[in-house]
Protein backbone atom coordinates (compact mmCIF):
# COMPACT_ATOMS: atom_id res chain seq x y z
CA UNK A 1 0.00 0.00 0.00
CA UNK A 2 2.75 2.45 0.98
CA UNK A 3 5.08 1.73 -1.95
CA UNK A 4 4.76 4.44 -4.58
CA UNK A 5 7.06 2.55 -6.96
CA UNK A 6 4.72 -0.47 -6.86
CA UNK A 7 1.76 1.60 -8.01
CA UNK A 8 3.76 3.59 -10.55
CA UNK A 9 4.72 0.27 -12.17
CA UNK A 10 1.08 -0.84 -12.20
CA UNK A 11 -0.06 2.33 -13.93
CA UNK A 12 2.91 2.32 -16.31
CA UNK A 13 2.71 -1.26 -17.51
CA UNK A 14 -0.99 -2.19 -17.28
CA UNK A 15 -3.57 -1.06 -19.80
CA UNK A 16 -7.10 -0.24 -18.63
CA UNK A 17 -8.26 -3.70 -19.68
CA UNK A 18 -5.64 -5.26 -17.39
CA UNK A 19 -6.69 -3.33 -14.25
CA UNK A 20 -9.27 -5.30 -12.29
CA UNK A 21 -10.80 -2.13 -10.84
CA UNK A 22 -11.23 -0.29 -14.13
CA UNK A 23 -14.63 1.12 -15.06
CA UNK A 24 -15.29 2.98 -18.29
CA UNK A 25 -17.95 4.91 -16.38
CA UNK A 26 -18.07 4.93 -12.54
CA UNK A 27 -21.81 4.31 -12.37
CA UNK A 28 -22.11 3.30 -8.70
CA UNK A 29 -19.91 6.14 -7.46
CA UNK A 30 -21.87 8.68 -9.48
CA UNK A 31 -25.17 7.25 -8.29
CA UNK A 32 -24.08 7.62 -4.65
CA UNK A 33 -22.68 11.14 -5.20
CA UNK A 34 -25.72 12.39 -7.06
CA UNK A 35 -28.02 11.04 -4.32
CA UNK A 36 -26.38 13.43 -1.83
CA UNK A 37 -27.54 17.01 -1.25
CA UNK A 38 -24.40 18.44 -2.84
CA UNK A 39 -24.20 21.81 -4.54
CA UNK A 40 -22.29 21.93 -7.81
CA UNK A 41 -19.51 23.87 -6.04
CA UNK A 42 -19.26 21.38 -3.16
CA UNK A 43 -15.72 20.31 -2.30
CA UNK A 44 -15.31 16.68 -3.42
CA UNK A 45 -12.15 14.63 -2.92
CA UNK A 46 -11.54 11.30 -4.64
CA UNK A 47 -9.01 9.39 -2.54
CA UNK A 48 -6.95 6.88 -4.50
CA UNK A 49 -8.55 8.17 -7.67
CA UNK A 50 -5.60 7.14 -9.80
CA UNK A 51 -6.51 7.53 -13.45
CA UNK A 52 -10.19 6.65 -12.92
CA UNK A 53 -12.94 8.29 -14.95
CA UNK A 54 -14.61 9.84 -11.89
CA UNK A 55 -13.29 13.41 -12.43
CA UNK A 56 -14.44 13.22 -16.06
CA UNK A 57 -17.94 12.24 -14.94
CA UNK A 58 -18.07 14.90 -12.21
CA UNK A 59 -16.95 17.64 -14.58
CA UNK A 60 -19.54 16.53 -17.13
CA UNK A 61 -22.23 16.89 -14.45
CA UNK A 62 -21.09 20.42 -13.63
CA UNK A 63 -19.20 19.92 -10.37
CA UNK A 64 -16.50 22.56 -10.02
CA UNK A 65 -14.43 21.79 -6.88
CA UNK A 66 -12.81 18.40 -7.45
CA UNK A 67 -9.64 17.05 -5.85
CA UNK A 68 -7.96 13.75 -6.77
CA UNK A 69 -5.33 12.22 -4.47
CA UNK A 70 -3.27 9.20 -5.39
CA UNK A 71 0.03 7.69 -4.32
CA UNK A 72 1.07 7.20 -7.97
CA UNK A 73 2.37 10.17 -9.91
CA UNK A 74 2.08 8.05 -13.04
CA UNK A 75 -1.63 7.47 -12.48
CA UNK A 76 -2.28 11.16 -12.03
CA UNK A 77 -0.25 12.03 -15.11
CA UNK A 78 -2.31 9.49 -17.08
CA UNK A 79 -5.50 11.17 -15.92
CA UNK A 80 -4.20 14.67 -16.68
CA UNK A 81 -3.21 13.65 -20.20
CA UNK A 82 -6.60 12.07 -20.82
CA UNK A 83 -8.51 15.13 -19.62
CA UNK A 84 -6.37 17.62 -21.54
CA UNK A 85 -7.39 21.23 -20.83
CA UNK A 86 -10.09 20.03 -18.44
CA UNK A 87 -7.36 18.76 -16.11
CA UNK A 88 -6.79 22.36 -15.05
CA UNK A 89 -10.23 22.31 -13.43
CA UNK A 90 -9.11 19.58 -11.00
CA UNK A 91 -6.75 19.80 -8.01
CA UNK A 92 -4.24 16.93 -8.20
CA UNK A 93 -2.33 15.66 -5.16
CA UNK A 94 0.37 12.96 -5.29
CA UNK A 95 0.71 11.41 -1.87
CA UNK A 96 0.15 8.49 0.48
CA UNK A 97 -3.26 8.80 2.12
CA UNK A 98 -1.74 7.72 5.46
CA UNK A 99 0.56 10.75 5.30
CA UNK A 100 -2.02 13.20 3.92
CA UNK A 101 -2.53 16.40 5.92
CA UNK A 102 -5.60 18.17 4.49
CA UNK A 103 -5.44 21.95 4.23
CA UNK A 104 -9.24 22.17 4.14
CA UNK A 105 -12.41 20.24 4.89
CA UNK A 106 -14.49 18.50 2.25
CA UNK A 107 -18.21 18.20 1.62
CA UNK A 108 -17.76 14.73 0.15
CA UNK A 109 -14.95 12.21 0.65
CA UNK A 110 -15.01 9.41 -1.94
CA UNK A 111 -12.87 6.28 -1.65
CA UNK A 112 -13.41 3.38 -4.01
CA UNK A 113 -10.89 0.60 -3.41
CA UNK A 114 -8.28 2.30 -1.21
CA UNK A 115 -9.61 1.65 2.29
CA UNK A 116 -9.37 -2.13 1.88
CA UNK A 117 -5.59 -1.79 1.35
CA UNK A 118 -5.29 -0.29 4.86
CA UNK A 119 -4.99 -3.52 6.82
CA UNK A 120 -3.14 -2.80 10.07
CA UNK A 121 -5.23 -1.76 13.11
CA UNK A 122 -3.17 1.37 13.79
CA UNK A 123 -3.41 2.46 10.16
CA UNK A 124 -7.16 1.82 10.07
CA UNK A 125 -7.59 3.96 13.17
CA UNK A 126 -5.44 6.71 11.62
CA UNK A 127 -7.45 6.67 8.40
CA UNK A 128 -10.80 6.83 10.18
CA UNK A 129 -9.57 9.74 12.31
CA UNK A 130 -8.36 11.46 9.15
CA UNK A 131 -11.81 11.17 7.60
CA UNK A 132 -13.42 12.46 10.79
CA UNK A 133 -11.27 15.60 10.68
CA UNK A 134 -11.39 16.14 6.91
CA UNK A 135 -15.13 15.79 6.34
CA UNK A 136 -17.11 18.84 7.44
CA UNK A 137 -20.05 18.64 9.84
CA UNK A 138 -22.97 17.05 7.96
CA UNK A 139 -20.65 16.34 5.06
CA UNK A 140 -20.65 12.97 3.33
CA UNK A 141 -18.40 9.93 3.08
CA UNK A 142 -18.64 7.32 0.33
CA UNK A 143 -16.59 4.13 0.65
CA UNK A 144 -16.40 1.15 -1.68
CA UNK A 145 -14.35 -1.80 -0.38
CA UNK A 146 -14.06 -5.47 -1.12
CA UNK A 147 -16.96 -7.33 0.45
CA UNK A 148 -16.72 -10.37 2.70
CA UNK A 149 -16.61 -12.65 -0.35
CA UNK A 150 -14.20 -10.42 -2.26
CA UNK A 151 -10.58 -11.19 -3.18
CA UNK A 152 -8.01 -11.65 -0.43
CA UNK A 153 -5.40 -9.82 -2.51
CA UNK A 154 -5.36 -7.13 -5.20
CA UNK A 155 -2.37 -6.17 -7.35
CA UNK A 156 -0.31 -8.59 -5.27
CA UNK A 157 -1.15 -6.85 -1.98
CA UNK A 158 -3.27 -8.16 0.93
CA UNK A 159 -6.60 -6.47 1.57
CA UNK A 160 -9.14 -6.28 4.38
CA UNK A 161 -12.70 -7.20 3.46
CA UNK A 162 -15.80 -5.59 4.95
CA UNK A 163 -19.49 -6.31 5.32
CA UNK A 164 -21.99 -3.47 5.55
CA UNK A 165 -22.28 -4.01 9.31
CA UNK A 166 -18.50 -3.97 9.77
CA UNK A 167 -18.13 -0.63 7.99
CA UNK A 168 -21.03 0.90 9.90
CA UNK A 169 -19.65 -0.27 13.25
CA UNK A 170 -16.13 0.94 12.45
CA UNK A 171 -17.25 4.46 11.54
CA UNK A 172 -19.66 5.04 14.43
CA UNK A 173 -20.33 7.37 16.16
CA UNK A 174 -18.69 9.99 13.94
CA UNK A 175 -20.54 8.85 10.82
CA UNK A 176 -24.17 7.84 10.42
CA UNK A 177 -25.07 5.40 7.65
CA UNK A 178 -27.14 6.76 4.79
CA UNK A 179 -27.17 3.76 2.48
CA UNK A 180 -25.27 0.53 1.82
CA UNK A 181 -25.37 -1.97 -1.02
CA UNK A 182 -23.57 -5.17 -1.92
CA UNK A 183 -22.23 -4.84 -5.45
CA UNK A 184 -20.78 -7.32 -7.90
CA UNK A 185 -18.09 -5.63 -9.99
CA UNK A 186 -17.33 -7.27 -13.31
CA UNK A 187 -13.68 -6.77 -14.22
CA UNK A 188 -12.50 -5.94 -17.76
CA UNK A 189 -11.32 -9.56 -18.09
CA UNK A 190 -14.79 -10.87 -17.19
CA UNK A 191 -14.27 -12.06 -13.62
CA UNK A 192 -16.43 -10.83 -10.73
CA UNK A 193 -15.53 -9.19 -7.43
CA UNK A 194 -17.74 -8.64 -4.39
CA UNK A 195 -17.83 -5.03 -3.14
CA UNK A 196 -19.48 -3.29 -0.21
CA UNK A 197 -20.51 0.27 -1.08
CA UNK A 198 -21.76 2.67 1.61
CA UNK A 199 -22.50 6.34 2.11
CA UNK A 200 -22.40 8.07 5.49
CA UNK A 201 -23.19 11.48 6.96
CA UNK A 202 -20.69 13.17 9.30
CA UNK A 203 -22.29 13.71 12.71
Amino acid sequence: MNDQSHWDKVFTHKSDNEKSWFQDYPATSMEFIEALPLAKDAAIIDVGGGDSRLPDALLAKGYTDITVLDISATAIENARERLGEKANQVTWIVGNILEFVPSRQYDCWHDRAVFHFVTQPGQIQHYTQLMESAVRHEGSLIIGTFGENGPEKCSGLPVKRYSQAMLESLLQPSFEKIRCIDEIHRTPFNTVQSFTFCSFRRN
